[in-house]
């Protein structure tokens, strides 16, 4: 069969990306549309369950559903996982190389407890398409390199399925490793690979350029013997085997183990390998990894890394890409306070600042410089007695500290804390920071939930973020974060206990397309004083004390619409006594005893400190670093990359942003006539793309007595 099936114009498939359950359609599940109702914003659709026609139709919001392509429908429809699904889809660079794979292309596959590298031989359907509406399902034929490290040419029984789900790395075929020779676009081991040619090579390439990268392979060969001295603990490596495979790793230990007389290297591998240790060798430990992911060799037979070996200047001379040297951190007992603002830009601003992001990181890199840049709100909330302090706390801790003392943290450090943090997904794929928020306060941080939520006052309940939920029909075109906040808590019925010391507001969205407004206003405070339960507050009219609050009132256009209506026992019966506002029903507040009806309320208010944005899967992070309005940062920890996609290293990011404080220094007026694409270009990032505000009270910052115990 081809790549591709061929599909008609018109169909359009797609994957129900958030909600919940409607009419049949489920978070995951596959559907076709039948018709596009425009004006409900709509979709009838015909839902799949599996290979074969359709198994029953319903509706669901366009706004909740992603499009896809026959041929994406049908990769996606064999993950029977709905969940699985959807992780693949948030991870769009992985899901696209996965769309576009050729017979040969080399990937990296979960099999049984460990990962696996092959080739990829044919595109193999499920199921028997009887008429047009039939979804078959796809999956991928892959062929190992066995235990020997040779290709098996072998074909006792049929070569494994995968799903597109147990793919987590593809390597197309001209990017093939060194150790494998290629000659017109087929692979060529010890023993002859036969094509399989229901799955053609759509990315094989001329006699001409095979014979180029022979030479290549030779010129690499030789710079690796001319670099052979350079290489050192961190270096990254090949070693190539007897039958001509290659791995790749990075060197960890130097030096003569017990019972050899050469030098030895120490190599923590890209993947599992059968045979290989956790870091040990012949009874003794050297250092520690991941089961099956050490190997010890001597180091005559490692070369530089050859993936990271470029032509340049069109010519044949190839040279060793080098990750920049990076400064030996040593960490001292005294933690490292913020930055004042005077030094910040001296520190910070520049290429290779921040944190380095490495395979999906960029919301763990984006949410800790966020966190702890420059908040002083935050500044001590990861330390603890050094008796008590858990092993990935340290290492939180060091992370902030040389973020602080020299303005760079490796991938390598991230990477540490990721693994750490014990669950595999954290390792590899990305996450939404919400997530990450929620393990790092409650599981690293040992604190109890930043926020205590009351809803129509029932027992109080613990969170870390807060989610705004809302109709799109209840606000304008371009809301402030104080509008949409004030009307979720009050459609919900919500309330919070007590004022908090942070709150991290999340945006109604999903990834860059699927989002409830195209732009969303800042607030540089947030007034959270009508969002407190059991508080004074004032009447909307008099300033006297409110004893009653309306939700009805909240868009009326000729009383401010979307702020909170509270009144006085005399405002709220005129107020009402209008025609349209009859059949409102005011709900009666819980007003404190004692407090006088004259009293002056205070207002309580919190203070933004940084945002998070995402576009295209991607995180980065707008941070204020000081009192002065226009002291913004803006971080992105993956700005650039020296190397092509499949290898090299990310080159972090931070500008400065003075241009963000002139936006949140205009009044509301002026903010309600903003017109966003003649806005500054990280000005207007920000209002496209904002994903969770984080606001401070600094009256009350998180301390340790916030802490609890593990």
């Amino acid at each position: 069969m081809e790549l591709r099936s061929v599909a008609g114009l018109n169909e359009k498939f797609f994957i129900v990306i958030r909600g919940k359950s409607r009419k049949g359609f489920s978070r995951g599940c596959i559907g076709r549309v039948e018709a596009d109702l425009q004006p409900r914003g709509e979709l009838t659709g015909l839902l799949y369950t599996g290979a074969g026609g359709p198994k029953s139709g319903g509706t669901v919001r366009r706004d909740d559903t992603y499009p896809l392509t026959r041929h994406q429908a049908q990769l996606l429809i064999f993950i029977s996982s709905p969940s699985k699904r959807l992780e693949l889809l948030c991870n769009p660079q992985l899901f696209s190389a996965i769309c576009d794979l050729s017979q040969d292309d080399l990937v990296v596959v979960k099999y049984k407890k460990g990962h696996l590298p092959g080739l990829v031989k044919n595109l193999m359907q499920i199921g028997n398409k009887e008429n047009k509406d039939d979804l078959h399902m796809l999956g991928f034929e892959v062929e190992f390199v066995d235990n020997d490290h040779k290709l098996s040419s072998k074909k006792p029984a049929p070569l494994p399925l995968f799903s597109a789900a147990d793919i987590i790395q593809v390597v197309p075929s001209h990017a093939v490793p060194l150790g494998l020779h290629w000659k017109d676009g087929q692979c060529q081991s010890r023993e002859a690979v036969t094509r399989i040619n229901s799955m053609p090579i759509i990315k094989s390439r001329t006699r001409q350029e095979s014979e180029n990268h022979t030479e290549q392979s030779a010129i690499q060969r030789q710079s690796s013997i001319q670099s052979l001295a350079t290489l050192e603990l961190g270096s990254m490596v090949e070693v190539v085997s007897n039958s001509g495979i290659t791995v790749y790793g990075v060197i960890r230990w130097l030096g003569v183990p017990g019972g050899k007389t050469d030098k030895f290297a120490g190599i923590e591998l890209d993947y599992e390998v059968k045979g290989c240790s956790d870091g040990s060798y012949v009874g003794q430990r050297y250092f520690t990894c991941e089961e099956r992911k050490a190997l010890f060799v001597p180091m005559t037979k490692c070369s530089p890394d050859g993936r990271f070996l470029r032509s340049s200047s069109g010519r044949e001379t190839l040279q060793l890409i080098k990750t920049p040297p990076v400064p030996i951190f040593e960490d001292c007992e005294e933690d490292a306070a913020p930055l004042p603002e005077a030094e910040v830009l001296s520190l910070l601003v520049g290429r290779m600042k921040g944190i380095q992001g490495h395979i999906n990181s960029c919301y763990l890199d984006a949410t800790l410089f966020s966190l702890f840049s420059s908040s002083v709100t935050l500044d001590n909330i990861y330390q603890r007695p050094a008796d008590t302090e858990q092993a990935i706390t340290r290492t939180l801790r060091k992370i902030v500290n040389r973020l602080r003392r020299q303005g760079f943290v490796p991938a390598e450090s991230v990477m540490n804390f990721r693994k750490q943090l014990g669950c595999d997904t954290f390792r590899t794929e990305e996450k939404d920071p919400e997530e990450l928020i929620t393990v790092l306060f409650q599981k690293v941080l040992c604190m109890e939930p930043l926020l205590k939520i009351r809803s129509r006052e029932e027992t109080s309940q613990g969170a870390y973020t807060f989610q705004i939920f809302l109709e799109k029909e209840q606000m304008g075109q371009m809301p402030t974060v104080q509008q949409l906040l004030d009307t979720s808590c009050l459609s919900g019925g919500l309330k919070f206990d007590e004022m908090p010391s942070c709150l991290m507001v999340q945006m109604p969205r999903f990834g860059n397309k699927y989002k409830m407004f195209s732009h969303i206003i800042p607030s540089a405070e947030l007034d959270v004083t009508d969002l407190l339960y059991n508080s004074p507050r004032e009447c909307f009219i008099c300033g006297h004390l409110a004893e009653y609050e309306c939700l009805q009132c909240l868009p009326d256009s000729k009383l401010q619409p979307g702020r909170i209506k509270q009144y006085c026992t005399t405002c709220n019966s005129q107020v009402h006594a209008h025609p349209s506002r009859q059949a409102h029903c005011p709900k009666a507040l819980a007003v404190p005893d004692g407090v006088d009806a004259d009293t002056p309320v205070p207002r309580h208010k919190m203070q933004l400190f940084a945002v998070l944005c995402i576009q295209t899967s991607h995180y980065v992070s707008f941070v204020k670093y000081g009192p002065d309005t226009h002291s913004w940062l803006f971080f992105d920890s993956m700005a650039d990359r020296f190397g092509d996609d499949q290898h090299g290293y990310n080159i972090p990011e931070i500008k400065a942003c003075p241009e963000l404080g002139d936006l949140l220094s205009q009044s509301e007026e002026e903010l309600a006539r903003l017109n966003p694409s003649q806005a500054p270009e990280l000005v207007r990032r920000l209002l496209c793309d904002s994903s969770m505000f984080l606001y401070q009270n600094p009256a009350n910052p998180l301390s340790k007595p916030n802490h609890r115990q593990p």
